[in-house]
């Protein structure tokens, strides 16, 4: 048994403001699947599909206050685009963030809720990923993260360092999946997270404890009576685990 990987949801004070600033970052388009939510979607593609990590916008009251520890990495072309294309997030409303980075080739802007994000220079390995070429987890051990999610999602493992770890779908297509070590401790819940999905005909209350006995951990962020189920990998970062389809 195993689950997948469908998208990441964002939150935000204003969910259809957020949802169009990414939508026009990535040249995606927007629907609401009621108030308080904005998707984030390629027009023309069935939710869900590997080659996409679909994002969905949360409103919720409370301003983000501290560093991501999950944060988009978005893929360019060639040096042209990638100043073309910073130039243009600038003018929807990004904004250059400082998170120590230093002198490097990659670009790091805030979108208009203060999530940080990469804009990568060209790297090959990301020539076929899409506009995200990856999302980025800061950890504590890569190779303990790589281990849990390897077992969690249906993703492929495809390299393991003291420094990092990558997957990507086992299709072969979409964006990388990358745990970053840092020494930063998680604090407070994370304003960007993981929503999975089992496959039609599964079972939810099984996977959910599939999950479990890989180390994941119940977690109560507020959500009340939902269908879903909300859990927290090993170094705490919360994920849904949404009901099949």
């Amino acid at each position: 048994m195993a689950t997948r990987l469908i998208q990441i949801a964002m939150k935000a004070k204003d969910d259809a403001a957020l949802g169009r600033f990414w939508a026009e970052a990535l040249g995606w388009g927007t629907d609401s699947e009621g108030p308080g939510v904005t998707n984030v979607a390629p027009e023309g593609v069935d939710y869900p599909d590997p080659a996409v990590l679909f994002i969905d916008v949360l409103r919720v009251p409370d301003p983000k206050t501290v560093k991501n520890r999950l944060h988009v990495d978005l893929a360019t072309t060639s040096i042209e685009h990638q100043a073309e294309l910073v130039a243009r997030l600038r003018k929807l409303g990004a904004a250059p963030a400082d998170i120590g980075q230093g002198d490097v080739p990659w670009t790091v802007l805030a979108d208009p809720e203060g999530n940080e994000f990469c804009v990568l220079e060209p790297r090959e390995l990301y020539r076929d990923t899409g506009p995200i070429a990856a999302l980025v987890v800061d950890c504590a051990d890569p190779r303990a993260m790589v281990r849990f999610w390897d077992q969690a999602i249906d993703w492929t493992v495809h390299e393991v360092t003291d420094h990092s770890a990558s997957m990507r779908s086992a299709t072969g297509l979409g964006p990388y999946l990358e745990f970053v070590r840092t020494p930063d401790a998680k604090t407070g819940l994370n304003r960007i997270h993981f929503d999975l999905r089992p496959y039609a005909g599964d079972d939810h209350a099984a996977e959910g404890d599939r999950l479990r006995a890989l180390g994941a951990t119940d977690t109560d962020i507020g959500q009340g009576d939902v269908p879903w189920t909300v859990l927290s990998d090993p170094e705490g970062n919360e994920f849904c685990l949404l009901t099949p389809a």
